[in-house]
């Protein structure tokens, strides 16, 4: 139907079909019309006064077909279609398999940077953020036709590995390790710095094992490698119960050898400088502080090795775009590598590389702190989410099958909405009775709306393939529910272009209310048969859409709740 507006439009204004597309809008209010077309930007190029423009161009439109009505509000026209033809047209439009897919992506790739922790750290609960929101974006672009390149550039390399040889030389057991994982490379970490508080000469010990792993020293690698495959073992835990996956593990330390041809770029290309015994890229004439490369001991920083990654991703996918989702602290360093890129002649870097940031994580209003101990693991908020969902489930339904596994859907589901259904660049804040609220704003809520209606298909055997007559779903409830779920196609290419899955969030939040206000208005299982099937195909709709939606976000839905 919108198609149909923009080609009215445009050839009784004789505009360019884009133009209008770009300027035709959804009022806010259902009396408001289905479109509106505001004439403010024609203004200049007319010279006439809007609303005198508005009326030229509806007086040319005249009656059309699939209009009921067109009038002009000051400088907008807004148009009612005739709604029985707009259910007909929506019912065609949505009632497909791939609603909201798109083929926008075909032949192009997008590589996401995300997740990442580093190595022999645990895995807090700040760390879900970037996992949660990497997931969604690549849930979205998959759905628009891209390639989606998941890439989790773990923390691997750096002399915080020195650190973590010299004290598992003094002081740890391989047993130790072997039994206690990251916990105990954490204990060893912290144990590395209170005793070189007192004797600065472990520094040095540090410094020298990391240039020992830089020059290839056999002893120094098995440890690290050792260190890494605890790591990375415990870490797919929590993406197994997230249920999420990626498709590289490719950590700094995969560019190591791949350092070295970058300095000579910059070296040949004349951007390499020499400062205080360290190489450095001056980006004083960028107003930012200058890209460290080389440190003056000769090894190579995390900078050096972004550097390398964005230049074997470009080579090896030829991506359209590579997002980072990382904490906004880290906004400098990256605008620091994205230019360097462009510096060495890559123009494609101004637009295919992008850093997408995201608020801080708080517990209760408390802000979390590797420092001061306030730190919560992701695996224990996310068990202890599903334990208390459980809870809940074995007071409200104690007769439900899989508990388990619904518990673990609605607990990791409610976690993941938290996340998402804020602006990402917004701080984010867990508190319990606020997350797992099943009335609220919330994923629980979403869910078992979804649940609502997968029961009302259930115990009605609805059958798909049912005529439908347009005619028995009219009434303002269901035409405002299926105006909601029009709007679905639009809304993954806004959270696409505007990297921000708290677009698909709040539109499934919008279904789930709308559709609500639409079963309390409108008995669904009546004995007439037209009724109840035209009804029911709206039911379905919603189940459809709000199943879809929060697979875009990392959710599952069950069946029941």
């Amino acid at each position: 139907m919108k198609e149909q507006i923009i080609e009215i439009i445009s050839k009784a204004a004789e505009l360019d079909k884009s133009m209008v597309a770009d300027l035709l809008e959804i009022p806010p209010k259902a009396d408001m019309g289905d479109f509106a077309f505001p004439c403010f930007q024609l203004a200049k190029t007319l010279r006439k006064a809007p609303p005198l423009i508005a009326a030229d161009i509806a007086e040319k439109i005249g009656d059309v077909d699939i209009l009921e009505k067109s009038e002009v509000k000051g400088a907008y026209i807004n148009f009612f279609i005739k709604k029985e033809m707009f259910v007909r047209s929506m019912l065609d439009t949505a009632d497909v398999k791939d609603f909201g897919s798109s083929d926008m992506g075909k032949g192009k790739t997008i590589c996401i940077d995300y997740s990442s922790p580093n190595v022999a750290k645990n895995f807090h609960v700040g760390h879900l953020r970037t996992t949660i929101i990497g997931n969604s974006l690549y849930k979205i672009y998959t759905k628009l036709g891209y390639k989606v390149e998941r890439i989790n550039h773990l923390g691997d390399w750096g002399t915080q590995f020195g650190k973590l040889i010299v004290a598992y030389k003094k002081w740890g057991r391989q047993e130790d390790v072997e039994r206690d994982g990251v916990a105990e490379l954490m204990r060893l970490y912290v144990k590395f710095h209170e005793e070189a508080d007192k004797d600065d000469s472990l520094n040095d010990e540090a410094r020298h094992w990391f240039n020992e792993m830089e020059n290839g020293n056999q002893e120094a690698l098995d440890i690290w490698q050792w260190f890494v495959d605890i790591s990375l073992k415990e870490y797919k835990g929590t993406y197994a119960l997230l249920g999420m996956e990626f498709d590289h593990y490719m950590g700094e330390s995969f560019y190591r050898d791949k350092t070295a041809d970058v300095v000579t770029r910059l070296d040949n290309a004349g951007l390499l400088k020499e400062s205080q015994g360290a190489k450095i890229v001056d980006l004083e004439e960028y107003n930012m502080a200058p890209c460290l490369i080389m440190k003056k001991d000769g090894s190579t920083i995390y900078a050096t090795r972004d550097l390398a990654a964005v230049l074997y991703r470009k080579d090896r996918w030829n991506f359209e775009k590579c997002l980072y989702v990382t904490g906004q602290e880290q906004k400098l360093h990256f605008a620091q590598v994205f230019k360097v890129i462009e510096l060495l002649g890559n123009d494609w870097a101004k637009d295919s590389l992008v850093h997408i940031p995201y608020g801080l994580v708080s517990l209760e209003g408390a802000k979390l702190s590797t420092r001061s101990g306030n730190i919560i693991y992701a695996e224990d908020i996310l068990k202890e989410a599903i334990e208390k969902v459980k809870e809940i489930i074995v007071t409200k339904n104690p007769d439900l099958e899989n508990k388990d596994e619904v518990s673990r859907k609605v607990g990791v589901g409610a976690i993941i909405f938290n996340d998402l259904y804020n602006q990402r660049i917004k701080d984010v804040s867990f508190k319990w009775d606020k997350v797992l609220n099943f009335d609220g704003e919330t994923g629980p809520y979403v869910q078992y709306t979804y649940c609502r209606c997968a029961s009302i298909l259930r115990n009605a055997s609805y059958d798909e393939n049912a005529e439908i007559d347009c005619g028995q779903i009219l009434d303002e409830p269901a035409i405002s529910l299926l105006k909601d779920i029009n709007r679905y196609p639009q809304i993954v290419r806004d959270a696409a272009e505007k990297y921000e899955p708290s677009v698909v969030a709040r539109f499934s939040m919008d279904v789930a209310q709308s559709f609500s206000r639409f079963y309390n208005a409108d008995k669904v299982l009546v004995e007439d048969e037209t009724i109840r099937n035209a009804r029911l195909k709206l039911v379905a709709l919603t189940a459809k859409t709000l199943k879809d939606s929060l697979s875009l976000l990392g959710i599952d839905c069950p069946e029941q709740m």
